[in-house]
């Protein structure tokens, strides 16, 4: 009972944090370095695997914008879709390569509060300095972001392999700097999630096949439960988000970032 409210609390957490600038990752190590899912290998699958969640939630939400082979489109539009996912890919190249070569790296010696604690408070300095200083924004929808820039962007989502910089994070930071409206970045941001965490959930499960074995049938049901109730949550999220941006900048979770940053050296390095 005690693992399956963790699971709850992780599921949330998740579904809230993946899609707003501010680390899931980061927030789920906090977390489980505060109350812990045990064992310890099970917990670094486990807070992968549940993304695929919220990776569900964009497919839910975006469904008729992401599928070139809606008979509702016309021609134009499946051809922009296409166009859309190819855009995608070019996004995603970056972050496949230097995450294949740097997973182990990243998991061994990354994953760490102190770490998470600077990445937390550096791009949350780099938000407000952005917000203070905006760019033009030369691209005002979705179909006008050209392939330089999704590259850009894709460059800008290798950061995030750190814990603690939010995936989410660096690719709107990105999109703001190739000129993209908040909207847009966020969407772009969406949109290149789904084939980077589906392939990162399931790299995690292969090796943990591979040096572990098979999960156990409450393991499973933890898996299962996590990724449902990020599903849930992630449909809000995203929602919130979307409707956020419209009238409103990043500044607000770049404090929030700084605050939980220090909250984060305090807590676990000096009280």
């Amino acid at each position: 009972m005690i693992d399956i409210i963790k699971t709850i609390f992780l599921g949330i957490i998740q579904g809230i944090t993946e899609w707003l600038p501010i680390s899931s990752t980061g927030h789920l190590i906090l977390f489980s370095s505060i109350w812990p899912l045990e064992p310890a290998k099970f917990f670094e699958v486990f807070k992968v695997v549940i993304q695929f969640g919220s990776i569900l939630a964009v497919l839910v939400l975006y469904e008729q914008k992401l599928n070139p082979f809606d008979s509702r489109k016309s021609a134009k539009k499946k051809k922009q879709t296409l166009q859309l996912w190819s855009k995608v890919i070019v996004g995603v190249i970056p972050c496949a390569i230097i995450g294949l070569l740097l997973d182990n790296i990243i998991e061994d010696y990354l994953s760490k509060n102190i770490v998470i604690a600077i990445t937390l408070i550096l791009y949350g300095m780099i938000f407000i300095f952005v917000e203070k200083h905006p760019k033009k924004e030369k691209i005002q929808t979705i179909e006008r972001l050209d392939y330089k820039s999704a590259l850009k962007i894709g460059c800008f989502q290798c950061l995030a392999l750190i814990p603690g910089t939010s995936r989410s994070g660096a690719t709107i930071l990105g999109g703001l700097y190739c000129g993209c409206s908040r909207t847009v970045a966020s969407e772009f941001s969406f949109f290149l999630a789904i084939p980077v965490m589906f392939g990162a959930s399931l790299l995690k499960v292969i090796k943990y096949l591979m040096k572990v074995g098979l999960f156990s049938f409450g393991q499973l049901f933890l898996l299962v439960l996590g990724t449902f109730v990020a599903f849930v949550v992630s449909l809000f999220a995203i929602k919130a988000l979307l409707n956020y941006v419209k009238n409103h900048d990043f500044t607000v979770f770049g404090w929030y970032r700084i605050i939980l940053g220090i909250f984060v050296i305090l807590f676990f390095y000096i009280l």
